[in-house]
């Protein structure tokens, strides 16, 4: 995990009126993840999730304990899958970190334009949110120097490829003169072979 990103992982709860089974899987796992124990947290959130495939809190659990684990795609797609579940007017804040953490997981795979893309959700639901302005700067510190080193390598496989046709175009010369030559040889051949008739002629 990049130490200079914010990580938003603050877990969350469910309210007393869901299934109580899927309530105390979620406790379950937030207590394995605040003893860092991420795959047992992990274990607990896809149970609860089991039991009711449209808990946010499971969800975005899940992937604060994925993330944890550097399993940086499966913890972006419970991220995505989490945004879907609630509604932007009503629970803005906690989708905000939803996008938030979308973010870290894009950053993470060096996909820099879509961690751009999350960061710039969160801080539209939560403007006043300096973690993700801070996190979304990096991003695009990261992807201007992905797009600096992108140019060399373009520079030099242009540079190679000149190389390339510039080697092909010195072969082709090549042949075209020793073509020329043997010609050459050949009339020189012809007209001597010529000579010598004529003379045998007289």
């Amino acid at each position: 995990m990049k130490k200079l990103l914010y990580i938003a992982l603050a877990l969350l709860t469910i309210s007393p009126l869901a299934a109580q089974e899927e309530n105390a899987d979620i406790r379950r796992g937030n207590r394995a993840y605040d003893r860092e124990d991420y795959p047992e947290a992990e274990v607990n959130y896809r149970r609860a999730l089991q039991k009711n495939p449209n808990s946010f809190a499971a969800t975005y659990n899940l992937g604060n304990a994925l993330l944890r684990q550097e399993k940086f795609d499966e913890a972006a797609k419970q991220y995505m899958r989490s945004t879907t579940q609630l509604d932007a007017k009503k629970d803005g804040e906690k989708l905000a970190k939803a996008y938030h953490n979308l973010g870290n997981s894009f950053y993470a795979m060096q996909d820099f334009d879509k961690a751009i893309e999350a960061y710039k959700k969160s801080l539209r639901l939560n403007p006043k949110d300096n973690d993700t302005r801070y996190n979304l700067v990096k991003a695009m510190q990261q992807k201007q120097k992905q797009q600096q080193q992108q140019k060399p390598q373009q520079q030099q496989q242009e540079q190679q490829q000149q190389n390339q046709m510039d080697q092909q175009t010195a072969e082709q010369l090549l042949k075209a003169l020793e073509q020329d030559e043997q010609d050459a040889q050949e009339k020189a051949q012809k007209k001597q072979s010529k000579k010598k008739e004529l003379e045998k002629n007289w």
